[in-house]
């Protein structure tokens, strides 16, 4: 029985940000009793090497969903073959004013401004190391900077979260590329990612020189920077050895939903919309960075099919966030199968 498919209308009665916190209430009691095992679809392992580490499966979800890391058993009972939670930032904040969380129907869209609402670093490890048990996938820890530091201390909170998540994480995003965190995008212009990435590769070193462990890097880019920038960082990437690259975030353009209601809401727009302009990025990036760097790619996949785009466009590994919501655990069964 498709479970999603009785709870999904009742849910999508909800506003969108009560019923997404009802449902990942609802995940945490499961896990906790340890009955996420009706959740797992029959997903078929197909086992890909990937920044050296060796994922389960192709398929994970993005970050944004489990953004405190309460529900990483729970999400790996539905087949992902990793889990990326966050964004985390060093300290709690309650992210941007109510409402910020809309669904575009019509387009199989969400718009969203929550604006890295977490409970800081500390709190989310806790809750990381408790709700990882019984998940054998792969973890992305994705990290991000508090709302009040200026882009000029951006590093210092950077270097908090690294530091904290290294012991915890198979491999740590670092998220440039929001949205909603007003000049947050500024850091991906070569010379604030040079800035930025040159330290955080350094520290990577001493870290993995330190405690034995390798930590991979991924840097996360928005979809609405133009070719000679995505050429420059790709530059950049290669020069500094980045592990990986995450293509993409949500994007700022409203032009595949110019005619709908809700088209002039501020925030990233993420689901069906996004999908030809992902693909686009991940191409121009898969060219440029002459497969020194591997790509993980996200937006609109709501399909085989769109699963299938993404890796013929130059995609490692996939990761879903909106395809997710709309259609429940039985993607991510269909997306194990995108080499049949």
């Amino acid at each position: 029985m498709n479970f999603y498919k009785i709870a999904r209308p009742l849910l999508f009665r909800l506003d969108a940000e009560r019923a997404h916190h009802l449902t990942l209430s609802g995940l945490r009691i499961a896990q906790r009793l340890g009955i996420t095992s009706f959740l797992r679809p029959n997903v078929r392992q197909e086992p890909v090497t990937v920044m050296g580490l060796n994922f389960p499966n192709r398929v994970g979800l993005a970050a944004g969903l489990d953004k405190s890391g309460n529900c990483i058993a729970g999400f790996g009972s539905m087949g992902f073959g990793f889990v990326e939670v966050g964004t985390i930032t060093p300290r709690a904040q309650d992210g941007n004013p109510k409402p910020r969380l809309f669904r575009v129907r019509e387009h199989e869209a969400i718009i969203n401004r929550m604006g890295f609402n977490n409970p800081g670093i500390e709190s989310a490890l806790d809750n990381i190391q408790k709700s990882r048990k019984g998940f054998d996938g792969i973890l992305g820890i994705n990290i991000g900077k508090n709302k009040s530091t200026p882009n000029e201390n951006a590093l210092d909170d950077y270097l908090h979260c690294f530091r904290k998540s290294y012991d915890h994480a198979d491999y740590i995003a670092v998220n440039v590329s929001s949205p909603n965190t007003s000049g947050l995008r500024e850091l991906q212009t070569p010379k604030f990612a040079r800035e930025l990435l040159s330290p955080l590769m350094d520290e990577k070193e001493k870290l993995k020189e330190d405690t034995g462990k390798n930590v991979p890097v991924a840097v996360k880019i928005d979809p609405d920077m133009g070719d000679d920038q995505i050429k420059d960082l790709s530059d950049l990437f290669i020069e500094l050895q980045i592990d990986a690259i995450i293509a993409t975030n949500t994007t700022i353009s409203r032009k595949n939903i110019s005619d709908h209601l809700l088209s002039d809401e501020k925030g990233g727009l993420s689901g069906s919309p996004l999908n030809a302009r992902s693909n686009e990025v991940i191409a121009k990036l898969h060219t440029e960075l002459k497969d020194k760097v591997p790509i993980i790619g996200v937006g609109g996949i709501n399909s085989k099919k769109d699963a299938e785009e993404k890796l013929s466009a130059g995609a490692s590994l996939i990761q879903v966030y909106t395809g997710l919501i709309y259609q429940g655990p039985a993607l991510i069964k269909q997306l194990t199968k995108i080499d049949d």
